[in-house]
């Protein structure tokens, strides 16, 4: 990602939404495990959003996972376009 503190932003946003620090040692350990394939699969999806629920105490119900999947899947997101993402996330 262009902006280095992009990922400070992330961890900042998460903690205020959730009300639960992410260390940024604990994203970067999971995101080094995503790779374009692991969006591009539904399997590996829903595993990385229940990694990430977990990582955030913020538990998520099936139908929202159903419905983060359906939104990737229908947008062809791709790991070249994941700073887009996140910085829609943000912006939430």
């Amino acid at each position: 990602m262009a902006d280095k503190n992009l990922s400070k932003d992330v961890l900042n946003v998460v903690t205020k939404k959730t009300g639960k620090p992410i260390s940024e040692n604990a994203v970067k350990k999971l995101a080094s495990g995503v790779t374009s394939d692991t969006v591009q699969n539904e399997t590996e999806l829903r595993k990385l959003i229940k990694q990430v629920s977990t990582m955030a105490g913020v538990p998520v119900t099936e139908q929202t996972i159903n419905d983060i999947v359906g939104a990737v899947q229908k947008s062809g997101l791709n790991m070249n376009n994941m700073e887009t993402l996140m910085k829609m996330l943000m912006k939430k």
